[in-house]
């Protein structure tokens, strides 16, 4: 059962017709790759119109910005999160954090058009951030999120592995984490898995079947996108310690 103050974020931003995905653990939790998550983070559009409503469902939750950047769309456009803390009695505490740009996805356009629409036993939609595009999201130098994408992946090899098309076969030998996963697949599918493997080339070691190399370029990978991440982030981190300071200077605390 999902907690109700996260309905009523949810659904306040859908009554404002905010133009919305639902990302990070939350989504990870619709997904079955998690069962419990405290913040609630989403994706949005930043255009005036669409932050105009975001305006009013944040005038709705009560929600104050508790951190630089400050809302406005020059840091979203940049890459930068704005966090949110909700004081309406039925979503008090519930932190929000929206963004629009996030390293290595697509505009919100191409994102949109790979969402997953789901539905409540109450009637209540979701708009879900299409499963590779919450896997890329979740490729970070947080440590905490690896082991999120693992199991992503694997909690819809699972779901699907008994009749998957082409594009399921694909994303499971574009994102996998598991070795086990990855040697069958290179055997029960190998035109698809040699055409991966052009893109992937970790996938090479999966033909001779020992999972201790798999692992191995696997842990060579996720070092890689953590690099990435890292690199991507430095700009922004300065430019939000320089915020603080500036703040602070402001005697705004």
């Amino acid at each position: 059962m999902i907690p109700n103050p996260i309905i009523k974020v949810l659904s306040t931003l859908s009554c404002h017709e905010v133009r919305h995905l639902l990302m990070g653990g939350q989504a990870c939790v619709f997904y079955g790759a998690a069962e419990f998550s405290r913040d609630c983070d989403i994706v949005i559009v930043a255009d005036d119109d669409n932050l105009q409503r975001l305006r009013w469902a944040l005038e709705e939750l009560q929600a104050e910005c508790i951190a630089v950047p400050p809302f406005k769309s020059e840091y979203l456009e940049r890459g930068h999160a704005v966090h949110f803390r909700c004081h309406n009695a039925d979503a008090m505490g519930m932190r929000l954090d929206v963004m629009t740009r996030m390293r290595g996805c697509n505009e919100f356009a191409s994102l949109w058009e790979r969402r997953m629409t789901l539905q409540d036993e109450d009637g209540m939609t979701y708009e879900l951030l299409g499963i590779e595009d919450l896997v890329t999201a979740k490729k970070t130098q947080r440590d905490k999120d690896w082991p999120m994408v693992r199991r992503l992946v694997d909690a819809h090899y699972e779901e699907f592995r008994d009749s998957p098309n082409e594009d399921q076969i694909r994303f499971w030998l574009k994102e996998s984490r598991t070795p086990e996963v990855l040697i069958r697949l290179a055997y029960e599918y190998p035109v698809l898995f040699r055409e991966v493997l052009a893109k992937r080339k970790l996938l090479g070691e999966a033909l001779s079947g020992s999972q201790s190399a798999v692992q191995q370029e696997l842990t060579k990978e996720e070092l890689q996108e953590r690099k990435a991440d890292e690199a991507y982030w430095r700009p922004l981190k300065l430019e939000l310690e320089q915020l603080r300071l500036n703040r602070k200077k402001n005697g705004n605390h």
